[in-house]
């Protein structure tokens, strides 16, 4: 849960200014690429489990765990869990559309294509959270960012057109990954003004949360259809995997990295995801590798390097911390 992710009051701009030593900086580099390893190998474990577990309990429980062990980081750094009563009922909104709406598409969606698409589909959302931040007057329409937006959307379109090799379900799969890419593209466009008055860490804890929130009654019916004696110990494990190091711990590697290299240096990472998913998939689940996942691909990320290129007004990577990539 590979977007805006972050917030910021005047301790936590100086804590995101690298400080340490380049061999403290060289091992976060390391923890990152291992960790975007981790998060391709997600995008393989969601799939793999999604006929054993549904996915509104598998992502209730992931990010229950997810939250709570991030909200046990936020207590430890930061002294205090609490939130404004003010900012709690829109954070609530922005963390049920970001984490509750959006794991259900996606997982879902998942279960329809294969686990390189989703993962290159999902590498659009950054365009998609620019547009949206125009709409939403936090940032301004540019060429650089116009071009960016129609290219990545030829990448999204080369991708998605697979010839005689897509069908129906496929290409229904499709638009619901990129209607789960909408979803975490409101998510960080709209967060930014409540990220400007918090950590990256609160608005992360408090946002899993509250989507494990809405995801739990939804969570618990479907649990009552599924015959859990038949859930094999590798569907067990990869929800272990993916709630405690994939939505847990992952993302405080993340959020360690961002202190010591710098927002915008960190985030760029992510694009690897979708290069390792596509690598993983053909090596655990026989997926093809097809000239159309590494031409449109290619594309889409060219097309996301173009928009940030033309900037953000606000710039809010590097005000707050947070990418425009979902962390996976």
């Amino acid at each position: 849960m590979p977007a805006e992710k972050a917030g910021i009051v005047a301790s936590a701009r100086r804590s995101l200014r690298p400080s340490t030593s380049p061999g403290r900086r060289r091992l976060a580099e390391v923890a990152l690429l291992l960790l975007m390893l981790s998060w391709a190998v997600n995008f393989i474990v969601v799939k793999g489990t999604g006929d054993e577990i549904p996915p509104m309990t598998f992502g209730a429980v992931r990010f229950t765990v997810g939250g709570l062990l991030l909200l046990g980081l936020l207590r430890w750094r930061e002294g205090t869990i609490r939130l404004p009563r003010a900012d709690v009922v829109p954070i609530a909104i922005l963390g049920v559309l970001g984490f509750g709406i959006y794991q259900v598409l996606w997982a879902s969606a998942i279960q329809l294509i294969t686990a390189g698409d989703s993962a290159l589909l999902i590498a659009a959302t950054p365009v998609l959270a620019v547009l949206i931040a125009v709409i939403a007057r936090s940032d301004h329409l540019t060429t650089a960012k116009l071009a960016g937006a129609l290219l990545s959307f030829v990448g999204v379109a080369v991708v998605v057109g697979r010839g005689a090799s897509g069908d129906q379900f496929s290409l229904l799969g499709d638009l619901v990954t990129l209607a789960a890419a909408a979803c975490w593209a409101v998510y960080t466009s709209y967060i930014a003004r409540y990220l400007r008055r918090h950590s990256a860490l609160a608005i992360a804890a408090w946002a899993a949360l509250f989507g494990a929130m809405f995801l739990w009654p939804f969570g618990l019916v479907a649990a009552l259809s599924v015959d859990w004696g038949r859930v094999g110990p590798l569907a067990y494990g990869g929800w272990l995997y993916s709630a405690a190091l994939s939505a847990g711990l992952g993302n405080i590697i993340l959020y360690d990295a961002i202190r010591l290299l710098g927002p915008a240096r960190a985030t760029a990472f992510q694009f690897l995801v979708p290069l390792f998913t596509v690598i993983i998939g053909a090596l655990i689940l026989a997926e093809p590798v097809r000239a159309a996942q590494v031409i449109g691909g290619t594309i889409i990320v060219a097309g996301v390097l173009l928009t940030r290129r033309g900037g953000l007004a606000r710039a809010p990577e590097a005000v707050s911390g947070i990418s425009s990539l979902p962390a996976e």
